[in-house]
């Protein structure tokens, strides 16, 4: 791919934020008060001595001590993305900071932190023009005041790995911070007009370090939040209700419960904010006896809205919205009129209906939070993706102020959206100050999977209008489902042009980068699931089922046309109107998902002869959002069965563009996780709601990717001096739909629904 302009020096999203440059007497990360400090415990031999004399703290994002201790501080949740690795060589790289001397700090909540999430794929794409900028104002500064302490100008000054040179001289980071000598402010129009290094110029960014967590991860000193301990703690253990909203307890006999040693007492709890109604907290000395308690005490609930609700009923009633003609809302996607009615005038159409299940999380770590009150304060121990989001709810839940309200940083044992969610630490919370005592609780296996936000069941319907040649004039992409963030975050709710409100979660990816003529994406919210149970965010969120329907869709009109599935992409991705990008993330454009979708099929080898019922089907995606295109890939070569219905994959080759690549062995582990992640949900994974609850509560049931399973891997990254973007969930959207299509070319079988299971293959193969 031919290289594109460098990335833009500023990012109009920061611009409001003030940037200052000045010598202090400390480092005020290093203060925070409670019961866990603000350096970050996972990372033994990772913090910082105390700084001795002045330290230089340019900015709250990054200091240095006297010793030339770079500490940088990460908003960033830890999950085994190696978060804080990543964005410190963005900063360090621009400071030219000695690598060796740099730290990370994984900060607790505080105002001064801002907007505080993980997810999204936003993390390296948000921060490196945030970190970008305070790193080169730290270097302007530093070479300021060495050039002074030096006797010379700054124009006869360069820095280089942790210090100040002119000549033959030098002078360290620590000592300039050590001397106070720099004195420097920035206005906020300042800061977006410094120059950034050229890539040329970069030391750090895409060289492969090693991440700093490691030691502290693979020799079982990190902390995460299942490990939290607080003097005089109890354990909690929740009983459920029988329904996610509006349960009302009727009755509680805990008779059985007090024949266990340990038990203590059960807490039902009051929820103002309603997060966990119906939830009866069983307390005890230690967490086995909790467990036990639980299990014999007997309550009686009187059961909210979707107690009889099933799989069928919620797939149903989405194909019931997805008919209606007057639901849903219309996004502002196209720049092509309409036709009088879809098809008018057109050579020929197709119509198709996909739909997909409903997919848990199952992160390894069970949900937990311990909740304490101290001096009038409430602190959460407990690992999570959006504090912002979770502590107004705590402040509603327990009747205090936000500012009453600390969560302390812990690490993950796995994310993938469910911990976007921190409703898990309400419980916690209330339990705590029920008893005026610290409360963990942990939820067991069974407990995780009755109390996720799962990823709802969706029903999509596709169709597209031809002209006598084989051009798309029009398409249209009608997609209905559970609304995590109506559930979850309202206030982020999306609005069309005529104002009307939809989640921009659960149909991101519908809106693409083919020129299909006039283009209609409608959204539909799904009541019932919304209703039944709380709709999550899981790694990849609408991608996850819109892409399994268009790229799907896509294939059977190639095939509708007579055209090679690759050729008839290509065809659609010519990068006009709309689809021609635009600064800073999205340059580009459509050109450089054509350009992913050439390379993915020449890794493959598409085209070559296969064995019988073997073949090769691709697919494509930019992502979750169209400012920040993650341009992706995948041709998935598989082996189906016929006798058994067992379909095997054998190989995914994919190519990703997304831009410059921070931290190449990170980004080759997201997309290595994110791809068996959807494979995972294509052939394995997956549950059904019977009764108000999902089936399968345990991995003896529930059954996700074996070791056997995985097939090999070829992933390729396009050099690019591009923006970074996000690489934590793109993958997980190409896999399905590139699976579906290459059953289709090895034995004939469109297949419509994920997780696609062999009876699917044997029903669809002629008699």
């Amino acid at each position: 791919m031919s290289r594109l302009p460098p990335p833009p020096t500023s990012n109009t999203h920061w611009s409001r934020r003030s940037f200052m440059v000045a010598s202090g007497a400390g480092i005020v990360a290093f203060s925070v008060s409670g019961v866990i400090a603000a350096i970050d415990p996972a990372v033994p031999g990772n913090v910082p001595a105390p700084a001795t004399g002045p330290a230089f703290e340019p900015t709250q994002w990054f200091a240095i001590d006297s010793d030339g201790i770079v500490t940088v501080n990460i908003i960033r949740a830890e999950m085994g993305q190696h978060v804080g690795t990543a964005l410190a060589r963005i900063l360090a790289d621009e400071l030219e900071a000695d690598w060796s001397k740099v730290r990370i700090v994984h900060v607790d909540t505080a105002p001064k932190w801002g907007f505080m999430v993980t997810g999204g794929s936003w993390s390296v794409w948000q921060t490196f023009p945030l970190f970008s900028q305070a790193g080169a104002a730290g270097r302007i500064a530093l070479i300021e005041a060495g050039a002074k302490l030096l006797g010379t100008t700054p124009e006869r000054c360069s820095a280089k790995k942790g210090a100040v040179h002119t000549g033959s001289r030098s002078i360290s980071f620590g000592d300039i911070a050590k001397s106070g000598a720099v004195a420097r402010q920035f206005t906020a129009e300042e800061l977006g007009k410094l120059p950034i290094k050229p890539v040329a110029d970069r030391r750090l960014i895409g060289q492969p370090v090693p991440a700093f967590d490691i030691d502290a991860k693979t020799n079982g000193t990190a902390l995460y939040g299942i490990d939290a301990k607080l003097p005089g703690m109890v354990y909690a253990r929740p009983k459920l209700p029988p329904t996610r909203n509006g349960a009302k307890v009727s009755s509680v006999d805990d008779s059985k419960a007090k024949t266990v040693s340990g038990y203590q007492r059960y807490l039902v709890l009051d929820d103002p904010s309603d997060t966990v109604p119906g939830w009866v907290m069983v307390i005890a000395d230690s967490y086995p006896a909790a467990i036990k308690a639980a299990d014999l005490i007997d309550v009686r609930w009187t059961a909210g809205p979707g107690a009889n609700v099933s799989e069928k009923m919620l797939l149903d009633h989405g194909a019931a919205l997805v008919a209606k003609a007057d639901g849903g809302v219309d996004l502002d996607v196209s720049d092509r009129p309409p036709a009088a009615s879809f098809g008018a005038g057109a050579a020929s159409t197709i119509d198709a209906s996909y739909t997909t299940g409903t997919v848990l999380h199952f992160q390894l770590e069970p949900l937990n939070a311990l909740a304490a009150e101290k001096n009038g304060v409430f602190e959460i121990h407990t690992g999570n993706q959006w504090q912002s989001l979770i502590l107004p709810t705590l402040a509603k839940a327990l009747g205090v102020a936000e500012t009453k309200v600390v969560m302390r940083t812990y690490l993950l044992g796995g994310g993938f959206g469910r911990r976007l969610n921190g409703d898990y630490a309400v419980p916690a919370a209330l339990a705590a100050k029920a008893l005026g005592k610290p409360v963990k609780m942990i939820l067991t296996r069974e407990d995780d999977a009755r109390f996720d936000s799962v990823r709802s069941p969706s029903v999509q319907r596709l169709r597209m209008a031809f002209d006598r040649g084989g051009g798309v004039t029009a398409m249209e992409h009608h997609a209905c489902a559970g609304w995590p963030t109506l559930a979850l975050a309202a206030a982020f709710l999306a609005k069309n042009k005529a104002g009307d409100k939809y989640d921009p979660f659960a149909i991101a990816g519908a809106d693409h980068w083919y020129d299909v003529g006039h283009q209609r994406v409608r959204a539909i919210v799904n009541d019932m699931a919304n209703e039944t149970f709380r709709p999550g965010w899981l790694r990849s969120v609408g991608p996850g089922w819109t892409n399994w329907a268009l790229e799907s869709f896509i294939d059977e009109a190639a095939h509708h046309t007579k055209t090679d599935p690759v050729a008839f992409r290509l065809k659609l991705l010519t990068g006009a109107g709309r689809n021609a990008g635009s600064a800073p993330s999205a340059v580009g454009g459509a050109l450089r998902q054509a350009e992913v979708v050439r390379r993915a099929a020449a890794m493959a080898g598409w085209g070559g002869k296969l064995p019988a019922d073997t073949a090769l089907g691709l697919a494509t995606s930019f992502g979750q959002e169209r400012d920040m295109p993650t341009w992706t890939a995948c041709v998935a070569r598989v082996h189906v069965d016929r006798k058994a219905g067992i379909v095997r994959v054998e190989k995914l080759s994919l190519a990703v563009d997304a831009g410059t690549i921070v931290d190449p062995d990170g980004a080759l582990a997201q997309v290595q996780g994110s791809a068996l992640w959807g494979l995972s949900i294509a052939l394995h994974e997956g549950t059904e709601f019977a009764d108000g609850q999902v089936k399968d509560t345990n991995l003896d049931s529930y059954m996700p990717l074996r070791m056997a399973d995985v097939p090999d891997l070829d992933i390729g990254f396009v050099d690019s001096s591009e923006p970074p973007v996000g690489l934590g969930e793109p993958a997980t959207t190409v896999v399905g739909p590139a699976i579906g299509n290459a059953i289709f070319r090895a034995i004939g079988v469109r297949l419509r629904h994920l997780p696609i299971s062999p009876a699917q293959v044997l029903a669809g193969l002629p008699a």
